[in-house]
């Protein structure tokens, strides 16, 4: 099996739930970013819970979830949905996500992690107009993510070498890569194209899943760039708030889509960043996301 092959497989069995009661799902948790469970996992699994309880196959149009605590990677998450609505054209659902914390001499408390509320419709014809899609280099004539940490690497502490070397599950060519190590003020734009090479056909759920599995990456880290400040630097403490996502077209991860990202304002240790996903010049997918992002000064 070659190492994209075992990527993908992996990927799917992050999304693969399996149903323990009636509207009630198991995910298992992978190790993506490290000890805490990444935000895409979580938004890719409670997706996937919403739409096996569709009684037909209905797109997700959109989805808005609250990221309210870290999940722990050795811990399952179960998700609970609740149907809302069922009408001849939307569906919404709302999925909490739970996992169990261990209390030694006690019951194991529940703790929500994550909660979401998506709505579903078909797609069909209708008034449509979109701006056009942004101009960038094209991912033939980019360095991939991993061909650009080779050249940070010397650079990265030896106890994170290893995981700063990991291959992702998605293929990333930054347009305009940035220095983690010893990043510079700039404006808080950026793009990169992606794609989860090999994927195969998927049924809609698994696409929208995966893409909003993409989504999270990178775009918290928007907010950070016009205060030269990356997640390697020291002090910094981020994670991902919130999160919207709407789904305006039918696209294909197998091929390369523009992910165009920026933020527009950071204030009270929180920034607000927002992106759009484009492929053939469609805009299929927009993106919302609050990021925490507190830097703290060690003391002298």
């Amino acid at each position: 099996m070659s190492d994209n092959s075992q990527l993908i497989d992996e990927l799917l069995a992050t999304i693969a739930l399996i149903e323990v009661t009636p509207d009630v799902f198991e995910g298992k948790s992978h190790d993506y970013v490290g000890s805490r469970i990444f935000g895409g996992q979580v938004l890719a699994q409670a997706i996937m819970a919403a739409a096996h309880t569709l009684d037909q196959d209905k797109p997700c149009h959109s989805l808005h979830g609250y990221f309210l605590r870290g999940g722990d990677i050795n811990q399952p998450v179960i998700y609970q949905v609740r149907r809302l609505r069922d009408g001849r054209s939307l569906s919404a659902r709302e999925v909490t996500a739970i996992q169990y914390k261990e209390v030694r001499g006690k019951a194991p408390v529940e703790q929500v992690i994550f909660s979401m509320i998506a709505s579903f419709s078909p797609m069909e014809d209708g008034l449509a107009y979109q701006e056009d899609m942004p101009v960038y280099p094209p991912p033939e004539d980019l360095l991939t993510e991993q061909d650009l940490k080779e050249e940070y690497v010397g650079k990265v502490p030896d106890a994170l070498k290893a995981r700063f070397m990991r291959r992702r599950h998605v293929e990333i060519k930054p347009v305009k890569p940035r220095n983690p190590i010893n990043p510079e003020p700039m404006k808080p734009k950026q793009a990169n194209w992606l794609r989860i090479r090999e994927l195969g056909n998927q049924p809609v759920a698994i696409q929208q899943a995966l893409l909003a599995f993409s989504s999270d990456f990178y775009l918290v880290g928007t907010g950070l760039m016009s205060h030269g400040v990356s997640f390697m630097t020291s002090g910094l403490q981020a994670a991902s708030i919130d999160h919207s996502m709407h789904f305006h077209r039918e696209f294909d991860l197998n091929d390369w889509l523009l992910y165009d990202m920026w933020s527009d304002t950071t204030s009270n240790a929180k920034g607000l960043n927002h992106g759009q996903f484009w492929q053939d010049g469609k805009l299929v997918a927009t993106v919302q996301q609050e990021g925490l992002m507190r830097l703290r000064v060690p003391k002298s």
